[in-house]
Protein backbone atom coordinates (compact mmCIF):
# COMPACT_ATOMS: atom_id res chain seq x y z
CA UNK A 1 0.00 0.00 0.00
CA UNK A 2 1.26 3.46 -0.89
CA UNK A 3 1.56 5.56 2.25
CA UNK A 4 0.84 8.62 0.08
CA UNK A 5 -2.81 7.68 0.44
CA UNK A 6 -2.57 8.41 4.16
CA UNK A 7 -3.34 11.98 5.22
CA UNK A 8 -0.27 12.77 7.31
CA UNK A 9 -2.19 15.64 8.90
CA UNK A 10 -4.75 13.22 10.37
CA UNK A 11 -2.58 10.49 11.86
CA UNK A 12 -4.16 9.11 15.08
CA UNK A 13 -2.35 10.59 18.04
CA UNK A 14 -2.87 7.43 20.10
CA UNK A 15 -3.26 3.91 18.72
CA UNK A 16 -4.09 1.00 21.03
CA UNK A 17 -3.70 -2.58 19.82
CA UNK A 18 -5.01 -5.94 21.05
CA UNK A 19 -2.30 -8.22 19.66
CA UNK A 20 -4.28 -11.41 19.13
CA UNK A 21 -3.59 -14.61 17.24
CA UNK A 22 -0.03 -15.60 18.24
CA UNK A 23 -1.05 -19.05 19.48
CA UNK A 24 -3.33 -19.84 16.55
CA UNK A 25 -0.67 -18.65 14.10
CA UNK A 26 1.83 -21.06 15.66
CA UNK A 27 -0.66 -23.95 15.79
CA UNK A 28 -1.39 -23.64 12.07
CA UNK A 29 2.33 -24.15 11.46
CA UNK A 30 2.58 -27.10 13.83
CA UNK A 31 4.67 -25.05 16.27
CA UNK A 32 4.30 -24.49 20.04
CA UNK A 33 2.50 -21.35 21.23
CA UNK A 34 5.81 -19.86 22.43
CA UNK A 35 6.93 -19.81 18.77
CA UNK A 36 3.98 -17.55 17.98
CA UNK A 37 4.75 -15.21 20.88
CA UNK A 38 8.33 -14.84 19.66
CA UNK A 39 7.08 -13.99 16.18
CA UNK A 40 4.73 -11.49 17.81
CA UNK A 41 7.69 -9.68 19.37
CA UNK A 42 9.17 -9.25 15.89
CA UNK A 43 5.88 -7.66 14.80
CA UNK A 44 6.03 -5.27 17.75
CA UNK A 45 9.41 -4.07 16.50
CA UNK A 46 8.11 -3.47 12.99
CA UNK A 47 4.92 -1.73 14.04
CA UNK A 48 6.70 0.43 16.62
CA UNK A 49 9.14 1.66 14.00
CA UNK A 50 6.36 2.40 11.52
CA UNK A 51 4.20 4.22 14.07
CA UNK A 52 7.19 6.37 14.98
CA UNK A 53 7.83 7.14 11.31
CA UNK A 54 4.18 8.11 10.75
CA UNK A 55 4.11 10.44 13.74
CA UNK A 56 1.93 8.46 16.15
CA UNK A 57 2.60 9.84 19.64
CA UNK A 58 1.29 6.98 21.81
CA UNK A 59 1.16 3.26 21.05
CA UNK A 60 -0.46 1.05 23.71
CA UNK A 61 -0.05 -2.72 23.36
CA UNK A 62 -2.16 -5.29 25.23
CA UNK A 63 0.61 -7.73 26.09
CA UNK A 64 -0.63 -9.82 29.03
CA UNK A 65 -4.01 -9.57 30.75
CA UNK A 66 -4.84 -10.51 34.32
CA UNK A 67 -6.92 -13.32 32.83
CA UNK A 68 -3.79 -14.66 31.11
CA UNK A 69 -2.49 -15.76 34.53
CA UNK A 70 -4.85 -18.73 34.05
CA UNK A 71 -2.76 -20.04 31.15
CA UNK A 72 -0.38 -23.01 31.53
CA UNK A 73 2.66 -22.25 33.71
CA UNK A 74 5.14 -23.06 30.94
CA UNK A 75 3.49 -20.59 28.58
CA UNK A 76 3.49 -17.86 31.24
CA UNK A 77 7.17 -18.54 31.92
CA UNK A 78 7.97 -18.28 28.21
CA UNK A 79 6.03 -15.02 27.96
CA UNK A 80 7.91 -13.52 30.90
CA UNK A 81 11.18 -14.53 29.25
CA UNK A 82 10.10 -12.78 26.08
CA UNK A 83 9.24 -9.65 28.03
CA UNK A 84 12.73 -9.61 29.49
CA UNK A 85 14.47 -10.20 26.16
CA UNK A 86 12.36 -7.64 24.29
CA UNK A 87 13.20 -4.97 26.86
CA UNK A 88 16.85 -5.42 25.92
CA UNK A 89 15.94 -4.32 22.41
CA UNK A 90 17.50 -1.05 21.33
CA UNK A 91 14.35 -0.22 19.37
CA UNK A 92 13.55 2.33 22.07
CA UNK A 93 16.77 4.29 21.66
CA UNK A 94 17.00 3.76 17.89
CA UNK A 95 13.52 5.27 17.40
CA UNK A 96 13.70 7.74 20.31
CA UNK A 97 10.76 5.97 21.98
CA UNK A 98 9.82 6.32 25.62
CA UNK A 99 8.70 3.14 27.39
CA UNK A 100 5.91 2.97 29.99
CA UNK A 101 4.04 0.06 31.57
CA UNK A 102 0.52 -0.12 33.00
CA UNK A 103 -1.03 -2.96 34.99
CA UNK A 104 -0.67 -4.86 38.25
CA UNK A 105 3.08 -5.31 37.91
CA UNK A 106 3.35 -6.47 41.55
CA UNK A 107 2.23 -9.91 40.32
CA UNK A 108 5.16 -10.18 37.91
CA UNK A 109 8.46 -11.93 38.75
CA UNK A 110 10.90 -9.63 40.53
CA UNK A 111 13.45 -9.73 37.70
CA UNK A 112 10.75 -8.63 35.25
CA UNK A 113 9.63 -5.82 37.56
CA UNK A 114 13.21 -4.64 37.90
CA UNK A 115 13.79 -4.65 34.15
CA UNK A 116 10.55 -2.75 33.55
CA UNK A 117 11.65 -0.02 35.97
CA UNK A 118 15.10 0.15 34.40
CA UNK A 119 13.68 0.48 30.88
CA UNK A 120 11.28 3.23 31.94
CA UNK A 121 14.17 5.14 33.52
CA UNK A 122 16.52 4.51 30.60
CA UNK A 123 14.06 5.83 28.02
CA UNK A 124 12.43 8.62 30.07
CA UNK A 125 13.96 11.43 27.99
CA UNK A 126 12.95 9.98 24.59
CA UNK A 127 10.53 12.23 22.71
CA UNK A 128 9.34 10.76 19.40
CA UNK A 129 6.69 8.40 20.76
CA UNK A 130 5.61 6.70 23.98
CA UNK A 131 5.12 2.94 23.81
CA UNK A 132 2.87 1.72 26.61
CA UNK A 133 2.79 -1.98 27.45
CA UNK A 134 -0.32 -3.25 29.27
CA UNK A 135 1.12 -6.08 31.35
CA UNK A 136 -0.86 -8.01 33.96
CA UNK A 137 -3.60 -5.52 33.09
CA UNK A 138 -7.37 -5.52 33.00
CA UNK A 139 -9.68 -2.56 32.70
CA UNK A 140 -12.03 -3.69 35.47
CA UNK A 141 -9.04 -4.07 37.83
CA UNK A 142 -7.89 -0.57 36.89
CA UNK A 143 -11.32 1.02 37.39
CA UNK A 144 -11.91 -0.77 40.71
CA UNK A 145 -8.49 0.42 41.92
CA UNK A 146 -9.35 3.99 40.95
CA UNK A 147 -12.73 3.83 42.69
CA UNK A 148 -11.14 2.52 45.89
CA UNK A 149 -8.72 5.42 45.98
CA UNK A 150 -11.43 8.00 45.29
CA UNK A 151 -13.58 6.46 48.06
CA UNK A 152 -10.69 6.69 50.53
CA UNK A 153 -10.14 10.33 49.60
CA UNK A 154 -13.85 11.05 50.10
CA UNK A 155 -13.91 9.33 53.51
CA UNK A 156 -10.85 11.31 54.54
CA UNK A 157 -12.60 14.52 53.56
CA UNK A 158 -10.10 15.36 50.82
CA UNK A 159 -12.75 15.35 48.11
CA UNK A 160 -16.43 16.26 48.05
CA UNK A 161 -18.57 13.42 46.70
CA UNK A 162 -20.60 15.87 44.61
CA UNK A 163 -17.38 17.02 42.93
CA UNK A 164 -16.51 13.57 41.59
CA UNK A 165 -16.81 13.64 37.81
CA UNK A 166 -15.32 11.97 34.73
CA UNK A 167 -12.10 13.94 35.09
CA UNK A 168 -11.74 12.73 38.68
CA UNK A 169 -11.89 9.11 37.54
CA UNK A 170 -9.58 9.68 34.56
CA UNK A 171 -6.92 11.19 36.82
CA UNK A 172 -6.90 8.02 38.94
CA UNK A 173 -6.44 5.62 36.04
CA UNK A 174 -3.08 4.12 35.05
CA UNK A 175 -3.32 5.97 31.74
CA UNK A 176 -3.58 9.47 33.24
CA UNK A 177 -0.34 10.54 31.54
CA UNK A 178 -1.68 10.22 27.99
CA UNK A 179 -4.78 10.99 25.89
CA UNK A 180 -7.45 8.37 25.25
CA UNK A 181 -6.92 6.21 22.14
CA UNK A 182 -8.14 7.61 18.85
CA UNK A 183 -7.99 4.18 17.21
CA UNK A 184 -8.24 0.68 18.71
CA UNK A 185 -7.03 -2.19 16.51
CA UNK A 186 -7.68 -5.86 17.24
CA UNK A 187 -5.99 -8.53 15.16
CA UNK A 188 -6.80 -12.24 14.93
CA UNK A 189 -10.45 -12.15 13.87
CA UNK A 190 -12.12 -11.84 17.28
CA UNK A 191 -14.78 -9.12 17.68
CA UNK A 192 -14.55 -8.18 21.34
CA UNK A 193 -12.62 -5.78 23.59
CA UNK A 194 -11.47 -8.34 26.19
CA UNK A 195 -11.40 -6.05 29.22
CA UNK A 196 -9.02 -3.56 27.60
CA UNK A 197 -9.13 0.20 28.24
CA UNK A 198 -12.91 0.13 28.69
CA UNK A 199 -13.10 3.65 30.14
CA UNK A 200 -10.59 5.12 27.72
CA UNK A 201 -12.12 3.85 24.46
CA UNK A 202 -15.54 5.40 25.01
CA UNK A 203 -15.11 7.43 21.80
CA UNK A 204 -12.31 5.52 20.07
CA UNK A 205 -12.72 4.27 16.53
CA UNK A 206 -12.61 0.44 16.45
CA UNK A 207 -10.90 -1.61 13.74
CA UNK A 208 -10.97 -5.43 13.60
CA UNK A 209 -9.04 -7.58 11.13
CA UNK A 210 -8.60 -11.31 10.59
CA UNK A 211 -4.80 -11.12 10.30
CA UNK A 212 -2.96 -12.88 13.11
CA UNK A 213 -0.61 -10.58 14.98
CA UNK A 214 2.64 -12.24 13.74
CA UNK A 215 1.51 -11.52 10.14
CA UNK A 216 0.35 -7.95 10.85
CA UNK A 217 2.65 -5.67 8.86
CA UNK A 218 3.03 -2.05 7.84
CA UNK A 219 0.46 -2.43 5.08
CA UNK A 220 -2.10 -3.75 7.59
CA UNK A 221 -1.37 -0.79 9.85
CA UNK A 222 -1.86 1.58 6.92
CA UNK A 223 -5.24 -0.04 6.15
CA UNK A 224 -6.35 0.53 9.74
CA UNK A 225 -5.27 4.17 9.65
CA UNK A 226 -6.97 4.75 6.29
CA UNK A 227 -10.17 3.25 7.68
CA UNK A 228 -9.89 5.63 10.65
CA UNK A 229 -9.35 8.61 8.36
CA UNK A 230 -12.48 7.83 6.34
CA UNK A 231 -14.67 8.10 9.43
CA UNK A 232 -16.30 11.21 10.85
CA UNK A 233 -15.71 11.52 14.58
CA UNK A 234 -18.86 13.23 15.87
CA UNK A 235 -18.73 12.79 19.66
CA UNK A 236 -22.53 12.90 19.84
CA UNK A 237 -22.97 15.74 17.37
CA UNK A 238 -24.69 15.54 13.98
CA UNK A 239 -22.99 15.36 10.59
CA UNK A 240 -24.28 18.86 9.76
CA UNK A 241 -22.71 20.28 12.92
CA UNK A 242 -19.35 18.75 12.09
CA UNK A 243 -19.47 19.95 8.48
CA UNK A 244 -20.39 23.49 9.57
CA UNK A 245 -17.53 23.52 12.07
CA UNK A 246 -15.08 22.38 9.41
CA UNK A 247 -16.44 24.99 6.99
CA UNK A 248 -16.02 27.77 9.55
CA UNK A 249 -12.47 26.66 10.31
CA UNK A 250 -11.56 26.78 6.63
CA UNK A 251 -13.00 30.24 6.03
Amino acid sequence: MNTNKIDMERIPRHIAIIMDGNGRWAAEQGKPRSFGHQAGVDTVRRITSECTRLGVKYLTLYTFSTENWNRPADEISALMGLVLSSLEDEIFMKNNVRFRVIGDVSRLPEDVQRKLRETEEHTAANKNMTMVVALSYSSRWEIAKAVRHIAKEAVAGNINVDDIDEETVSRELSTNFMPDPDLLIRTGGELRISNYLLWQIAYSELYFCDTYWPDFDKEDLHKAILSYQKRQRRYGRTEDQIENENKNQNE
